[in-house]
């Protein structure tokens, strides 16, 4: 059989192979070409984008927050400080998964709900790339525990930060205040960059009051870090403005014995220069411990304080109001001076009771017996009830409104710390518009003893003393004494300010009424006679008892089958020495029972301390 033989076409296949070899090189080319024009587009035209990308994956800028202000007492005693602790932190760009990533680091360092929670309040405070706190005052052992997993937990670390430390405590809590973690609605009232590199402000007292001398400036550093986001170097430094320094008018000596001379009881005590309104002792107990809010207070611990019957976070010296008592009658004799409704030997005969024209109830003095036949100096020594019920029916409700109104009752007095009440001094026109009822001539006669509707602070009580002792004049009461910028070497003192005067008719006048109140310390018969025995100063006083709950016309007041919660509250103004005034005092103890037995003595304590050598102050 024949065989078939193929005949190959060479020059074919040639020309096959070289079609393939040149779609291939110039598949080769194009894409050369591409990767030329892309590489151009990279390295030319998308440059400078690239290049910042670049920079800020190695290159981070650092927010360096400003050490606040520290706050010193008159005498440069540190009030508030600033400690070092570790706290954990943790920058939210740089954590993939933040819900895992606090779930890891719960099994490595304790972590409260509370915790949690006010990281999450802070989170959303903060840009992404700012670091929030997570934990404070991490222990050694925490740290060393953190250090053996820290490649575990990029974006997280720990830093050695400044907090707020308090060393007084529960003394000064309530003047000096605290610091805590900012809310967002406190960070939109302010300016948000100038907070970027801390996560504190304050809240009460001066630390609120003074937050834009005490916060400073955050400064701006750049570092270069690695791909595990890790400091390499510091590139870069603008250093932060720290806050000043605030010194206050408090004396620390002064703040501990009011602290100390109210005891177990509950109440205020403030304390005020006269000559200038410097605040030398602002007291409201019971207090708390400031330190326990800096860093985040538990729910539980803070549920306590909020729930106390005491009411331990309530600065009574500021915002309690109370019926002022028997306190303001040296102010009433001078209204009857001033308006000459009265004279100083103006005499009236006290049987115990007064008897109200065409009102059948009668107003009973706080002596069932009577004082007998009783003149304006022997009223206000022994504190005699008719004699003032007359003198306010003269008087009538307008003209002790106006009065009293010029004494700064009834309205803020400007203090430079927050959270002030204005009290209540009622007129007329007050209840027709929150009562919309008339005034009735009764009101009258119970206004003239500081009962009724009037309500006071004990703030506005030594404000309106420390204008009855400098004879009219009067300043804003203050409590920062000057202001220390970190850029200038001396202290920016603030000057006082001066209030309008009130001008007696008559110099007497004030004679009269400081001789009426020496007696109530140092008279034969005056109500606190045995708080100021043995003292080598005189004592201006007036001691006062304001009532809680209404008593029926027959009705006995008996402290022994009362609650406790009802009792009468003690109260005392006073200022000494007497003939050179000096410092001004208004005690105000809660439920405390009588004025002249409770109050009085303690004002002697805190004289003492002020005005005698500390060594010969009795223990």
């Amino acid at each position: 059989m024949r065989s078939r033989t193929s005949i190959k076409d060479e020059w074919r296949e040639v020309r096959l192979f070289q079609n393939r070899v040149l779609l291939a090189v110039l598949l080769m080319f194009l894409m050369l070409l591409g990767l030329l024009v892309r590489l151009y587009w990279l390295q030319v035209e998308r440059h400078p984008h690239y290049a910042t990308l670049s920079e800020g994956n190695r290159v981070r800028i650092q927010t360096l927050a400003p050490n606040r202000g520290l706050i010193y007492d008159r005498n440069g005693i540190l009030l508030a400080e600033n400690v070092p602790n570790y706290q954990l932190e943790l920058v939210p760009e740089q954590v993939q998964d933040i819900d895992e990533t606090l779930q890891r680091l719960a099994e490595i360092i304790h972590l409260r709900p509370a915790d949690i929670e006010q990281f999450e309040k802070l989170r959303r405070t903060k840009r992404r790339f700012e670091p929030v706190p997570l934990r404070y005052n991490l222990s050694d052992e925490e740290v060393a525990r953190f250090a053996v997993h820290r490649q575990d937990f990029p974006g997280v670390d720990i830093e050695a930060r400044l907090t707020r430390r308090y060393p007084l405590g529960q003394i000064t809590a309530h003047v000096v205040g605290y610091t805590g973690a900012i809310t967002e609605r406190e960070l939109a009232e302010r300016d948000a960059a100038r907070y970027s590199g801390t996560s504190q402000i304050g809240k009460t007292g001066v630390e609120r009051s003074y937050e834009d001398r005490l916060h400073g400036y955050p400064g701006i550093q750049q570092v270069e870090t690695n791909a595990q986001s890790r400091v390499l170097r510091v590139l870069d430094t603008t250093p932060p403005v720290p806050g000043s320094d605030i010194t206050l008018n408090i004396d620390v000596r002064l703040q501990k014995a009011a602290y100390d001379a109210l005891g177990d009881y509950k109440g205020a005590v403030v304390a005020i220069d006269p000559r200038n309104g410097e605040v030398l002792a602002l007291v409201s107990k019971p207090s708390f411990n400031p330190n326990l809010f800096v860093q985040g207070i538990d729910a539980r611990t803070f549920n306590e304080l909020q729930s106390d019957a005491r009411r331990p976070l309530f600065n009574r010296a500021l915002a309690g109001t109370y019926p002022p008592g028997s306190t303001i009658k040296p102010l009433v004799a001078l209204a009857g001076l001033h308006y000459g409704v009265v004279t100083s030997t103006h005499s009236t005969f006290c049987n115990g009771r007064f008897i109200l024209p065409g009102n059948p109830r009668p107003y009973r003095d706080w002596k069932r017996t009577g004082h007998g036949p009783t003149t304006m100096r022997s009223a206000i020594a022994e504190s005699c009830d008719v004699y003032f019920y007359e003198l306010a029916v003269e008087l009538g409700v307008d003209r002790i409104h106006e009065f009293l109104g010029w004494f700064d009752l009834g309205r803020v007095t400007g203090i430079d710390l927050p959270g002030e009440n204005g009290g209540l001094l009622p007129s007329r026109e007050w209840k027709q518009r929150a009562r919309r009822e008339p005034w009735y001539p009764g009101e009258t006669v119970n206004l003239g003893i500081g009962q009724g509707f009037m309500l006071t602070t004990p703030l506005q009580l030594a404000q309106s003393t420390a204008r009855l002792a400098n004879r009219g004049r009067a300043f804003l009461p203050r409590v920062v004494r000057g202001v220390h910028d970190p850029l200038d070497p001396e202290m920016t003192a603030l000057p006082p300010v001066a209030l309008p005067d009130y001008t007696a008719r008559g110099e007497w006048h004030w004679v009269h009424i400081s001789q009426s109140m020496q007696d109530v310390m140092h008279g034969r018969t005056g109500t606190a006679r045995a708080a100021a025995r043995g003292t080598p100063y005189r004592i201006a006083g007036k001691t006062g008892t304001a009532q809680v709950f209404t008593l029926a016309a027959e009705q006995e007041y008996n402290a022994e089958e009362i609650a406790a919660t009802l009792r009468d509250h003690a109260l005392f103004v006073a200022f000494a020495p007497a003939d050179d005034p000096q410092l001004v005092l208004a005690v105000v103890v809660e439920n405390g029972g009588g004025g002249s037995s409770v109050a009085a003595p303690m004002a002697r304590q805190i004289f003492d301390a002020w005005l005698l050598p500390q060594e010969t102050v009795a223990p």
